[in-house]
């Protein structure tokens, strides 16, 4: 099990708005956050954590996929980070290439960061995203 990640974010009042509200439909809430010296904590159901902060050193690429319970849980959260000013990096639908019940979304972060949201429950309704399979989803 994961206890934590960290990010380096190039605008933290910007990535702090981003993430806790993107955040929100998985259950992570915001557990500190200290503007002097620009970083934060968001503490997920199972006490796991993702920290953002400014800091000196190189930027570089993230892919995070947090496990939901369940497919509508990746849909608020695909929305909610897109109200928030992430961009699409695939929509929420099935990814059959991965698995038969892979069912996630990707957005990208204000750093360019991939986060996705990702459910493996079986649901009779769901359809393939529009764009199963976006040159970031296998990153």
């Amino acid at each position: 099990m994961i206890d934590h990640i960290s990010l380096r974010v190039s605008d933290f009042q910007r990535s702090l708005a981003f993430y806790e509200r993107a955040l929100a439909p998985l259950g992570y809430k915001l557990v500190f956050s200290n503007d002097t010296e620009q970083y934060a904590g968001f503490a997920g159901p199972d006490r796991e954590r993702i920290w953002i902060g400014c800091n000196d050193g190189p930027r570089g690429y993230a892919h995070i996929a947090i496990l939901t319970p369940d497919r509508s849980t990746v849909r608020r959260f695909h929305e909610e980070a897109l109200k928030a000013g992430g961009r699409d990096n695939g929509p929420p639908g099935l990814r059959p290439m991965y698995s038969p019940n892979y069912y996630g979304a990707f957005v990208l972060d204000p750093d360019d960061h991939n986060i996705e949201a990702v459910c493996f429950a079986k649901d009779e309704y769901a359809k393939p995203a529009a764009s199963a399979c976006r040159r970031s989803d296998r990153l």
